[in-house]
């Protein structure tokens, strides 16, 4: 089958994605603590939520907090569903009675499975949690973002076999000086890995 790409609003964006969003596809957006992760995905889940069926996910915040930056940069919040959950088989159970377009996980590290005995953030829990977040989206055709931390030597926190698993993964980096922020391709299934976006914070 050819794949249909969907356009996320932000034409950086799907630029370093290889032209759009793919369905079925699991990307891993990486990058410092504040490099503006959460509130780039913000962005494109409230834009995309007035025409598809759009959840974000937080693990890491409150629904209180992600709704006070989504009115503090003006979003349209009303047809965005927000769920607030760390266990990954509640968030599987809520996706499969929602049947989201598209589905936004923050952050995989905070993900667990009660299977495990292992914390949190751990390799095997981050292991087990994407490669059951991974299934989903390719067994319902769901697009899905997972944000994933960067260690201070600007390795992905969590194990390395993250990155075989997924289908893109790009990393957004800037100092916390700089209002200028890059968008990296570091692997696509879909498209060339060369391309770079430039976000300026304003």
């Amino acid at each position: 089958e050819q794949h249909t790409r969907n356009s996320s609003g932000l034409g950086e964006l799907d630029r370093v994605l290889g032209g759009g969003l793919v369905p079925g596809s699991a990307i891993l957006i990486g990058g410092d603590p504040g490099a503006g992760k959460s509130t780039l995905l913000l962005q494109v889940m409230c834009h995309l939520a007035s025409s598809v069926t759009a959840l974000y996910v937080t693990g890491e915040e409150s629904l209180e907090q992600v709704a006070m930056r989504a009115r503090r940069l003006g979003l349209p919040l009303e047809a965005l569903k927000l769920m607030a959950e760390t266990d990954v088989h509640s968030l599987l159970s809520a996706a499969t009675n929602l049947r989201p377009t598209i589905m936004v996980i923050d952050s995989i590290q905070v993900m667990h499975s009660s299977e495990l005995t292992a914390a949190p953030g751990s390799v095997s829990q981050v292991r087990e949690c994407a490669a059951q977040i991974t299934r989903f989206a390719k067994q319902t055709n769901t697009i899905v973002f997972l944000v994933g931390h960067v260690t201070k030597d600007g390795s992905l926190a969590g194990p390395k076999v993250l990155e075989h698993m997924i289908d893109c993964s790009i990393l957004l980096e800037g100092g916390a000086d700089s209002r200028f922020r890059t968008l990296r391709g570091q692997k696509n299934r879909f498209g060339a890995v060369n391309e770079l976006g430039v976000f300026a914070m304003t």
